[in-house]
């Protein structure tokens, strides 16, 4: 071997990355290099049939384009939801103003939960009885602040929060009873300015329908309407002294 031989570097093979990475940075490469194209092929999948880098190019583009509505049309459903809750919540508000009887504020809210958000099972938990009685007693829970079946709540009435995620046994047995076990994930959502009202319970038996990445900004808004309501003439501004024994 000559000198000029040893000294001559070796040529390496160039990676698919590092041509990939040539091409991205130099975009007009087949511009000046027209005679490259001649020599490409490109095939859909391995032995179909050759086709042009511009019907590639196309065929790419529409993917793209059916993707980019796909999310589009994603977009515009969640919008669409979006603006229906509002709405409910916004007539919920309106129904729950027309009533001055605390009772009928309860059945009120109930029904709605149940007919008009699709709520599979909700619990409202207050911490001073009404001053009338709730005559769904698997709604109303009114306890002491002081009940031990609380504890399990701690944490989530001291951030007074609305969240949503899979309950702790302790906690379905003490919002859904004998019927804990159907329910595989809720939200809970304080009511007051601290949660001193108490919270509702919102079961479902989906384990991912209220997910702990749920947004929650809806539920706080919820939260508030019924607060206003609770707190308006007839509501528990005006509760009898003591708890009231309620079944789950």
């Amino acid at each position: 071997m000559t000198r000029r031989a040893q000294e001559r570097p070796t040529q390496t093979a160039l990676t698919e990355a590092e041509v990939a990475e040539y091409l991205s940075a130099h975009p007009g490469f087949f511009d000046s290099n027209p005679s490259v194209l001649l020599d490409l092929e490109l095939h859909h999948q391995p032995g179909g049939a050759a086709v042009s880098l511009v019907q590639r190019q196309v065929a790419m583009l529409r993917t793209r384009n059916e993707e980019l509505q796909s999310q589009l049309n994603d977009f515009i459903a969640v919008a669409k939801d979006n603006q229906a809750l509002v709405e409910k919540i916004h007539q919920l508000a309106i129904s729950l103003m027309a009533e001055e009887n605390a009772a009928r504020r309860l059945q009120v809210l109930s029904s709605s939960l149940r007919e008009d958000f699709s709520v599979e099972r909700a619990v409202l938990v207050l911490f001073a009885a009404p001053q009338a009685d709730s005559e769904d007693d698997r709604f109303l829970k009114v306890v002491d602040r002081g009940d031990p079946g609380l504890k399990p709540f701690a944490s989530f009435l001291k951030s007074a929060r609305p969240r949503c995620g899979a309950l702790r046994r302790a906690q379905k047995r003490f919002a859904f009873g004998d019927a804990a076990a159907d329910f595989r994930s809720a939200a809970l959502i304080p009511l007051g300015a601290q949660g001193d009202l108490g919270f509702i319970v919102i079961g479902s038996a989906d384990p991912d329908y209220y997910h702990a990445g749920k947004r929650t900004d809806y539920l706080g808004q919820l939260g508030e309407v019924v607060s206003m309501a609770l707190l308006g003439e007839g509501g528990t501004s005006g509760a009898r002294s003591g708890p009231r024994a309620s079944g789950s």
